[in-house]
């Protein structure tokens, strides 16, 4: 039995499954990943919710660089992973999807039981009262008030940034106007930052409900995805793992398959719909 049967059988034996996904699922849509196959950083580490918080110069960068490279994440379609994953769910497999990832891609591919962990990236939070505005529209202040930077270059990043380095010091970044002085920060956790209580404990009702667990391009290095993997294995709950490379919870599957998200995901869907037509054995 090849890999990807075995899939396609731990599937259909295990009739609803919690599905955890990570930057893997999106990467066919072009937005860049933070780790190679070992699970190791492939650039530096991203921007800290203290350092953020903390220096006016960190956000001058930031926003600088993401003014550049969030057009990829505004640009990027959702792809043949996420569609598979709401089709999955369709056919009544997947129960629903936790995602690390913030591009709000699942949903716009149909999923419809989406828990987004870390947030969304289309949306920006003041720090100060709570007020919220679509990203784009912050991004059109942006570049009205820094119209020499929109002409420079850069590669972009992961989730909106890009590999740009400059003296960003005359970099204008405004305030809240509703509260005056308050701090606009994308809709998203930060690294050293915590995930809203009432998320995580949605997630976790969701991997109890389940029959199973499913993790498909994610290492899982982040604590904040490895605890729904330890918490189903915990409960006696079979996991699966459709990835390329190294994870932090290789010693938790029942089965692990090593594919690319899109590929995979597309003979997992073909897999259960070839053996859904096969005529029932005669009892």
């Amino acid at each position: 039995m090849s890999d990807i049967e075995a899939l396609v059988d731990f599937v259909a034996r295990t009739p609803r499954l919690a599905v955890l996904t990570g930057a893997g699922v999106s990467t066919a849509s072009g937005i860049p990943d933070y780790r190679d196959d070992s699970g190791d950083w492939k650039r530096s580490p991203p921007m800290q919710h203290q350092v953020f918080m903390g220096s006016h110069a960190a956000r001058q960068r930031y926003w600088a660089r993401a003014l550049i490279g969030f057009r990829v994440l505004q640009e990027a379609r959702p792809n043949g992973a996420h569609r598979a994953l709401a089709k999955l769910e369709a056919m009544g497999h997947v129960a629903g999807v936790i995602t690390q990832n913030v591009d709000g891609l699942h949903r716009r591919a149909g999923s419809r039981e989406v828990i987004e962990l870390h947030g969304r990236a289309d949306r920006v939070r003041c720090m100060g009262c709570g007020a919220t505005r679509m990203r784009h529209d912050l991004h059109a202040e942006l570049a009205e008030r820094n119209p020499d930077w929109l002409d420079r270059g850069a590669r972009a990043g992961p989730d909106g940034d890009a590999d740009l380095e400059a003296d960003f010091a005359d970099f204008r970044v405004p305030d809240c106007m509703r509260c005056g002085d308050g701090i606009w920060k994308p809709d998203v956790v930060f690294f050293g930052d915590s995930v809203p209580r009432a998320r995580v404990d949605d997630a976790f009702a969701l991997v109890a409900e389940a029959d199973g667990l499913l993790v498909v391009g994610s290492s899982l290095m982040v604590y904040s995805g490895f605890r729904f993997a330890r918490e189903a294995a915990r409960a006696g709950k079979p996991l699966a793992c459709l990835n390329l490379g190294r994870t932090r919870a290789d010693d938790l599957y029942a089965l692990k398959v090593a594919a690319g998200a899109e590929a995979g995901l597309a003979a997992l869907v073909e897999g259960l719909e070839d053996m859904a037509l096969r005529p029932a054995d005669p009892a």
